[in-house]
């Protein structure tokens, strides 16, 4: 009887899975690239952003020169709409109103010689919305606007 024949088995090398980090750092900064390219920042770069007070609203309300030519920029109360922006409404003379009334209010304050607007910007109230409101005025030719907090410290 002959001798079982016995295959002799190579040793095998064990793999390792390494996880690598540089293709997801790659990944990352073209993303970062990307995005910063097609970022559109124009249309905030056009809005004009003046600082000043109201006349005649006490001891606070001290002029300032507006941004580059010097002269001194006083509203007149009288013809100034008061608007809270809140996280989801306006008030606007004590009346609210939802955020889509915006262009239906701005056309009123056309209609009553109203030319400028102080924007109050209450707890809940964003960026975004401020910004909305802002073009949303400056459609209707209604420029001169100013932003207040009215949020508590």
């Amino acid at each position: 009887m002959t001798a079982p024949i016995r295959k002799l088995e190579m040793p095998r090398s064990t793999r390792r899975y390494r996880f690598s980090l540089v293709p997801l750092a790659d990944t990352m900064f073209q993303l970062l690239v990307f995005f910063m390219l097609s970022a559109n920042m124009a249309s905030y770069s056009l809005l004009t952003i003046r600082n000043g007070a109201l006349a005649g609203s006490g001891p606070a309300a001290v002029p300032q020169p507006d941004g580059g030519d010097g002269q001194v920029r006083v509203s007149n109360p009288m013809t100034t709409a008061v608007w809270s922006v809140g996280a989801d409404s306006i008030v606007a003379n004590g009346q609210r109103f939802a955020l889509e009334r915006i262009p239906d209010l701005a056309r009123a304050l056309q209609l009553q010689d109203t030319p400028e607007v102080l924007l109050v910007s209450q707890r809940g109230a964003t960026v975004q919305m401020l910004v909305s409101i802002l073009e949303i005025l400056a459609d209707s030719g209604i420029s001169a606007v100013r932003v207040a907090d009215g949020a508590p410290a």
